[in-house]
């Protein structure tokens, strides 16, 4: 049986009451949670949206438990090091815990979750800084988008992002096609605002797993 080490004191460093008593839950929630569930997970989310995990937390909320954000607290609940770990193993997911990660504490078998979330995409919009995966073009004369006219007071905002129109008998017009973006180039703030404002979703949500904990041992997603 692998090793408890529940009796171990969680150290945190100084700040205010309330931030303080805030880490003490966290930690104890951690706990409560090792405790409880079969297998632990790490799991990255790149870009993430909240309305997203909040709908895969509700579909997995009878079986499992997610904690994202505060990564140095959930790092120091399981236990760094070998001498400071909860439970034995637990130091190599507490390693892990960099960036865009979140654990996710669950009774569903290592294939179960796996399927899931192999399964689990949103179209999604894409911000500055990603890759367009399409080129979009708009073309020349009266602006849609989708398939309504686009409405006459947007024009300046669309003019302030580079697109060339004006308002011809109150209609937003185009004087010459406009490419907003090309495949494969890394979006501009304005090139993503123009294509949320033309209801191009070029990215994608998905949730990418990393390793699991089980029995004292981590296992590799791609292991």
């Amino acid at each position: 049986m692998p090793k408890s080490k529940r009796s171990t004191v969680v150290s945190l460093t100084k700040t205010d009451k309330k931030g303080h008593e805030g880490k003490e839950k966290l930690i104890e929630q951690i706990h409560e949670s090792v405790d409880r569930y079969e297998y632990i997970w790490v799991f990255a989310v790149k870009d993430m949206r909240n309305a997203f995990l909040k709908e895969v937390r509700n579909e997995l909320k009878a079986t499992s438990r997610f904690f994202m954000g505060r990564n140095r607290v959930m790092a120091k609940a399981l236990g760094t090091t070998e001498e400071e770990e909860y439970k034995e193993g637990l130091s190599g997911i507490a390693n892990k815990l960099h960036s865009e990660v979140g654990l996710l504490f669950t009774d569903k078998s290592p294939e179960e979750i796996k399927t899931y979330f192999e399964n689990y995409t949103q179209p999604d919009y894409a911000r500055s800084g990603n890759l367009a995966n399409e080129t979009v073009i708009i073309p020349e004369g009266p602006v849609k988008r989708g398939a309504d006219p686009m409405p006459h007071n947007m024009e300046p905002l669309v003019r302030s992002l580079g697109m060339p129109t004006s308002l011809k008998n109150g209609i937003v017009t185009l004087h010459f096609p406009y490419t907003i973006c090309r495949d494969g180039e890394t979006l501009t703030t304005n090139q993503a605002h123009l294509l949320k404002l033309f209801y191009r979703q070029l990215a994608e949500f998905r949730v990418d797993l990393t390793c699991y904990y089980h029995n004292g041992k981590v296992v590799d997603v791609d292991a």
